[in-house]
């Protein structure tokens, strides 16, 4: 009864865990191993969130959603600004480089160079 109890708890726990972490292609974002990344931004319609692309020059597939932040059942996040998405990345470990937006159809796109903190 004990080892069903104990490997109830670690399961429980594994997916608890697993449930909250974001990721990028399928890669955790604090286990991409590059030096830069860019984010690139753009409004949501009827909306005040932005959603967010990162490139960290992954392959990307055509009909293949790989540069969306995705929460740990594979959904994608939004972000309330581009402001809460460069300090979602400044806490996994990016800090910001620099940053340029210019209009597509009247609508914002927001370009952020960051790059991987010393540790």
């Amino acid at each position: 009864m004990k080892k069903i109890l104990a490997i109830t708890f670690c399961l429980t726990l594994f997916g608890l865990s697993n449930s909250y972490s974001q990721t990028v292609n399928d890669v955790p974002i604090k286990d991409i191993d590059v030096e830069y990344i860019q984010i690139v931004g753009t409004s949501k319609m009827f909306s005040t969130k932005v959603t967010i692309q990162i490139d960290f020059g992954q392959e990307n597939k055509f009909f293949k959603d790989n540069t969306r932040v995705k929460d740990g059942e594979g959904k994608p996040v939004d972000f309330n600004s581009m402001i809460d998405a460069l300090n979602f990345l400044n806490e996994n470990g990016y800090g910001f480089v620099t940053a340029y937006a210019f209009a597509i159809s009247n609508q914002n796109v927001y370009h952020y160079l960051l790059k991987k903190k010393e540790e």
